[in-house]
């Protein structure tokens, strides 16, 4: 790891952080997957491609956070069990209606970002700025999807309310 200049002591607490990450965007794309199959009602087209959406996004995360614990020299987290066991956020069941799917993915984002902040606190503290781009552009992301979803749950009269 000398090509990359960083102190290992500091970036092991770093790749701990991105592997409960990791686990975390297992446990949400699956629940995406979970969403997209088995969302119905008046909501079905508009949810069923907007969680497709969201789950192609999460994928291509979970390789990119692996592939960064692989830079800083670690071995990333890769067993379902495990991350079940890590993870922040729980299973879902697959009979929710289509409010209630977009009530835990939202609550399942402020768990996921907390976490992405999380990360970013030890990366800084090691000097990893690749680490803290990558995430930052994360969060980024994650708070303007939680925006569009929280905006989509919202009722005429909740909207008037808050201008």
């Amino acid at each position: 790891m000398s090509y990359l200049n960083l102190d290992k002591a500091k970036t092991e607490k770093t790749v701990k952080e991105l592997n409960v990450l990791l686990a975390d965007l297992h446990l949400y794309y699956q629940k995406l997957r979970n969403f997209h199959w088995n969302i119905v009602g008046k909501h079905f087209f508009d949810l069923h491609m907007k969680f497709e959406e969201m789950y192609d996004d999460a994928k291509l995360k979970v390789d990119e956070v692996a592939e960064r614990i692989l830079t800083l020299r670690y071995q990333p987290v890769s067993n379902y069990s495990d991350y079940l066991k890590s993870s922040n956020l729980k299973e879902s069941a697959s009979e929710l209606k289509d409010t209630e799917m977009v009530k835990a993915l939202l609550k399942d984002h402020g768990a996921i970002i907390k976490q992405m902040r999380a990360v970013v606190e030890k990366a800084d503290a090691a000097g990893d700025e690749g680490t803290i781009d990558m995430i930052g552009a994360y969060i980024a992301d994650l708070e303007k999807t939680s925006w569009m979803l929280d905006a989509w749950s919202m009722s005429a009269t909740d909207t008037h309310s808050k201008l």
